[in-house]
C-alpha cells in the first residue's frame, strides 16, 4: 500500500520532538525513512549504510528492525536526518533554502530565539527510559544489536552517536560529548576520547587526583541531542541547556541513582559507570569519519557499567563512519558554519557573507566569503576562523573566497581556487595546529612521540585587494539579472 504523506504544516515541531520515535514519526511522515528487515549486525548495516550514503539518488534515513539473532522491536536509525529538507526541518528552518541562507537562517533564529543562551533541564522522578532497569548480574550489554560496522573494526560498537555526560571535578559543570564506544564485555564498554576533547578533560582531572570518573553513556536519544554532543561547542556551554534553548522546552531529565548525572528521560538506552585510571582494554581499530583507520589497536579506558536502562522495545542511534560526507552532512555544516560564523563576528571581521565546509573534506575544508574591504582582509579571516574552536580541531585547508562565491558550493570554491589564487602568493602555512591521533597524515614518527599536531594551509582565493577593481569580470547574467530570470521563469525550469 502506498504510504500517505502529510503536509509539512502538520509535522511536529523541534518543540514537540521529545525523543527519537517521535523524530522517525516525522521523517516517515514525509516519505523519508526506509525500512528494512533482516540485515545481519556483523557488516550488513555497516555495509547498507555506506551504500546509500555514497551510492544512492535519494537521502533517506534507514531503520532497521528483526536485525540478525534479536528480537522484532530492538532497532537501529542511521542517517536521521540525512537530507537537507530534514536537517532543516530538525533545525525549525524552511526546508526550501540553500546551505548557506539555512546556515544565515539558524543563526538569525538562534539569536532570536535563544539558542545561544541556555535554558536549564526539566528534572525529573520518572520517565522512559526506566520502563527497564538491569543491575548486578543482570547486566548485558549484548541483548542490543550493536553493529560492526566494517570489516576491519576491532569489535562491535554500540556508541557511535552516543551522548557520554561527565562532570568537571573541579567546578560541577556538565558536558555532553560524542565519543566512540566499543563494547569489550557484558558490563565494559570501551570509552575512547581524543585529546583537547572536554570529556577527555574531565578524566584526566580526575585521574589526576586518583579518583574513578562517573559516566553516564545514551544510545538512542532525539538527533538534537546527537548534535548538540557531536558539534564542538564551547567549553563553558552545558549541551543539554544548549539543545534546549535551540528546541525551545527543556530536556527532560532524570538524575541517575548511581551516578548523580542527569540521564536523558525520554532516551531508548542508557547506562552509568565509572572510568578507573588503571583499567585498561584493548580497544579498537576503527574507521573513523576521517574515512581512514588512523588509530590502531591500543589500550584505552573502559566504563565498568553498574546499571542499565532501556525502553521497551529500544532503538539505537547509530553513526555508520565512512569516506565522507556521510548522512550526517547538511546538519553538522550548519550548526558548525554558523558557529565559525559566530566566532568571525565575535573576533571582529567585517563583512563575512558566508561559511560553509567541503562536504568531502569531513573538518578539514572550511571556506570563508568575504566582501574584502582592505588589504590583509582575507589573511584576517582566514586565521580568525581557523583559530575558534568549531574551526580548528583537525582542520588543514581553511580558503578565502570572494563575496559572489557559494562557500556551500564545490563547483563555485574550486573556480575560484583555480582563477583567483596563484599558489606562489596566496598560500601561508601553519605550523602546530591542533589535530588528533584520528588524523590519517600524522606520520609513524610523530605518532611515536605522541605529537598529534599538524600544518594548515590558508589560501586567499579573493581577488587580489590591490588590484581587484581591475580584474577581469565575470562572464555570465548578473545576480540582479538572475534573481529576475528565476522570478519569471523558475517554476518551468525547477519544478
Amino acid at each position: 500500500m502506498a504510504q500517505t504523506l502529510v503536509s509539512r504544516s502538520s509535522l511536529k515541531t523541534p518543540k514537540e520532538v521529545a525523543d527519537l520515535r517521535d523524530w522517525i514519526e516525522v521523517a516517515d511522515s514525509l516519505g523519508q525513512v526506509q525500512h528494512l528487515n533482516g540485515a545481519d549486525w556483523n557488516l550488513e548495516l555497516g555495509g547498507i549504510v555506506d551504500l546509500v550514503s555514497h551510492q544512492s539518488t535519494r537521502e533517506p534515513a534507514l531503520l532497521f528492525d528483526n536485525i540478525k539473532d534479536y528480537p522484532a522491536g530492538y532497532r537501529l536509525m542511521a542517517n536521521p536526518a540525512a537530507s537537507r529538507e530534514l536537517s532543516a526541518i530538525l533545525l525549525g528552518l524552511p526546508p526550501d533554502l540553500t546551505e548557506t541562507q539555512l546556515i544565515q537562517e539558524w543563526r538569525q533564529r538562534a539569536k532570536s530565539q535563544g539558542a545561544h543562551t541556555l535554558l536549564p533541564v526539566d528534572e525529573r522522578k520518572d520517565g522512559p527510559i526506566l520502563e527497564n532497569v538491569q543491575r548486578g548480574a543482570d547486566i548485558d550489554l549484548y541483548k542490543f544489536p550493536a553493529p560492526k560496522w566494517h570489516e576491519r573494526d576491532g569489535g562491535r560498537y554500540l556508541g557511535t552517536a552516543d551522548l557520554v555526560i561527565t562532570r568537571d571535578p573541579d567546578n560541577g559543570t556538565i558536558n555532553m560529548g560524542t565519543y566512540r564506544m566499543m563494547l569489550q564485555d557484558r558490563d565494559k564498554i570501551g570509552l575512547y576520547i581524543s585529546p583537547g576533547h572536554h570529556g577527555r578533560l574531565h578524566r584526566d582531572k580526575y585521574f589526576a587526583r586518583g579518583e574513578r570518573m562517573p559516566v553516564v553513556a545514551v544510545f538512542g536519544e532525539d538527533p538534537m541531542l546527537f548534535l548538540a554532543s557531536s558539534r564542538g561547542l564551547p567549553l563553558t556551554t552545558n549541551e543539554l541547556e544548549w539543545a534546549g534553548a535551540a528546541k525551545g522546552r527543556p530536556i527532560e531529565v532524570i538524575r541517575g541513582p548511581v551516578t548523580g548525572l542527569p540521564i536523558p528521560a525520554n532516551a531508548e538506552i542508557a547506562i552509568e559507570g565509572f572510568v578507573h585510571p588503571d583499567h585498561l582494554l584493548e580497544e579498537g581499530p576503527f574507521g573513523e569519519f576521517t574515512g581512514y583507520y588512523a588509530s590502531q589497536m591500543r589500550r584505552e579506558t573502559y566504563v565498568q557499567v553498574e546499571a542499565v536502562y532501556h525502553r521497551n522495545d529500544p532503538i539505537i542511534l547509530g553513526y555508520c563512519p565512512g569516506r565522507p560526507p556521510g548522512g550526517n552532512f547538511h546538519t553538522h555544516n550548519i550548526i558548525g558554519s554558523a558557529l565559525v560564523w559566530d566566532a568571525l563576528d565575535a573576533a571582529g571581521v567585517p563583512d563575512v557573507c558566508g561559511v560553509g565546509h567541503l562536504p568531502s573534506a569531513a573538518n578539514g575544508g572550511l571556506v570563508v566569503s568575504i566582501k574584502t574591504r582592505y588589504h590583509g582582509h582575507a589573511r584576517q579571516a582566514a586565521m580568525a576562523a581557523g583559530s575558534c574552536r568549531a574551526g580548528a580541531y583537525l582542520g588543514r585547508y581553511i580558503i578565502v573566497v570572494d563575496e559572489d562565491i557559494d562557500p556551500n558550493n564545490v563547483d563555485d570554491v574550486l573556480w575560484a581556487l583555480w582563477t583567483r589564487s596563484e599558489p606562489a602568493e596566496s598560500c601561508d602555512i601553519i605550523r602546530s595546529a591542533w589535530s588528533t591521533p584520528l588524523d590519517p597524515r600524522i606520520s609513524p614518527e610523530q605518532r611515536a612521540r605522541k605529537d598529534f599536531s599538524n600544518t594548515r594551509m590558508i589560501i586567499d582565493a579573493t581577488r587580489p585587494f590591490p588590484w581587484k577593481d581591475e580584474y577581469p569580470a565575470v562572464s555570465g547574467p548578473s545576480p540582479e539579472y538572475t534573481a529576475i530570470l528565476k522570478e519569471k521563469w523558475g517554476e518551468d525550469l525547477f519544478k
